[in-house]
């Protein structure tokens, strides 16, 4: 059911967080969202590895929102189901991003955010 867990890391100030992670550490950009004009999240690969690093300008309400952790699922409402079955709290109800990605959002037990996602019928193609 769960595919594949990767970390991200929200800061204030991306375009620092590039410079440290692509520039000075070698990450290559695998994503960006938006594609044009100053990007929100990039997605880097470091070998097999993947992180990625997203601008955030509020902090959120979770325990601890500096670090995220991303989770791909054959199928993100089937995922939640089993997570909420076994007594995870619900941050966000599964919703269809403008990505093409469904996406969920839970707390793990320590209130750290783990994003539960299905990729989009492109990517899974």
């Amino acid at each position: 059911m769960f595919e594949e867990v990767f970390p991200i890391l929200s800061t204030p100030d991306l375009a620092r967080s590039l410079r440290f992670y692509r520039d000075l550490l070698g990450g290559t950009v695998s994503y960006r969202f938006p594609p044009d004009g100053d990007p929100v999240y990039v997605g880097l690969q470091f070998g097999g590895s993947q992180l990625g690093v997203g601008r955030q300008d509020e902090p959120g309400v979770l325990t601890n929102d500096r670090i995220t952790l991303w989770v791909y699922a054959t199928d993100c409402d089937a995922a939640l189901a089993r997570l909420r079955a076994g007594g995870v709290r619900v941050v966000q109800e599964p919703t269809d991003q403008q990505w093409g990605e469904r996406m969920a959002i839970v707390e793990d037990p320590d209130g750290n955010r783990v994003i539960v996602a299905t990729r989009s019928p492109e990517e899974r193609a």
